[in-house]
């Protein structure tokens, strides 16, 4: 390969689900489905004007596969957070009726505190994650999705973000707690979203962008926190044949997310992924059916 092609060639193929019969679905055949429901957003934000951008590992496989990484079995996205009431506004008009969403706007029964603030599904499709503190609750559905979470400014302050970290790390418990009681905890839930938006708002003019405080799971004064010129003006990229949207400057946020040895490397004769192979799996998917809209039953 010559080192102008840019990518890494992942040759090995990733299975999620394998049947007696001998059927097996993939995760390659996950990520077209996801692919699907990816190309529905891109089309409503661009038909909107509203920006988006890859995130995580979305946006780590589109600099080193030009897509999904090939193990990867779920794709985000960030919405910026002045745009995300429009966002949610435009996906009730004008989401295809080949798909549908999840978010507390539209059901109090959705946990914005999982992380992601809505899930775009797909039907005709299931998935059900590996997730053990909050289940889907919400009834329409569990088809194959793709995240997305606002992106905001924080506080410059550290001390001052983790302390309104804090405060939702505390909801959480009551949230987790209610919640595996089959009690919807609306109230903690609308503090959470209210006080995430509060957050954003009052740090609209900092000079650092994050998920919002709702997002509880990351490590203590290690949250994922890039500075505002490393995001903004978003650029396209390659992926899947495609150009989606994600940072301006992305390897750099890639190495301050996921560490200085998370993109590709030239061995005098070919790209190679850094990653051990024994952490390259699919993670994500406890039962898939792109088959319909139940779990599997191919025995």
């Amino acid at each position: 390969m010559s080192r102008d092609s840019n990518y890494i060639l992942e040759k090995n193929h990733y299975i999620l689900k394998e049947f007696s019969d001998g059927k097996k679905i993939m995760v390659r055949d996950l990520q077209l489905e996801i692919l699907t429901v990816m190309d529905e957003i891109h089309r409503i934000c661009e038909k909107n004007h509203i920006p988006y951008l890859l995130i995580a590992g979305s946006s780590l496989g589109a600099v080193n596969y030009k897509g999904f990484i090939p193990w990867d079995d779920d794709m985000d996205i960030a919405i910026p957070i002045e745009y995300w009431d429009l966002f949610v506004e435009v996906m009730k008009k004008d989401l295809d009726t080949n798909f549908y969403f999840d978010s507390y706007e539209i059901d109090k029964k959705y946990n914005t505190i999982s992380g992601p603030w809505m899930k775009v599904r797909k039907r005709g499709t299931y998935i059900e994650e590996v997730n053990f503190l909050l289940k889907n609750r919400c009834k329409r559905g569990n088809g194959v999705f793709v995240d997305v979470i606002p992106y905001g400014g924080i506080a410059e302050n550290k001390f001052v973000d983790e302390l309104e970290r804090t405060l939702v790390k505390i909801n959480m418990l009551f949230i987790v707690l209610l919640d595996n009681l089959h009690i919807n905890p609306i109230p903690f839930k609308s503090f959470v979203y209210w006080f995430s938006k509060k957050c954003c708002a009052l740090h609209k003019n900092s000079s650092l962008i994050s998920q919002p405080v709702s997002v509880p799971w990351e490590k203590f004064l290690h949250e994922p926190v890039f500075k505002r010129k490393d995001v903004f003006p978003l650029k396209k990229y390659d992926f899947e044949n495609r150009k989606f949207y994600s940072y301006c400057n992305i390897e750099k946020i890639l190495r301050e997310w996921y560490g200085p040895n998370c993109l590709k490397k030239w061995d005098g004769k070919k790209w190679v992924e850094t990653l051990p192979i024994s952490k390259r799996h699919p993670k994500h998917v406890k039962d898939i059916n792109l088959e319909g809209d139940y779990p599997s039953i191919r025995h």
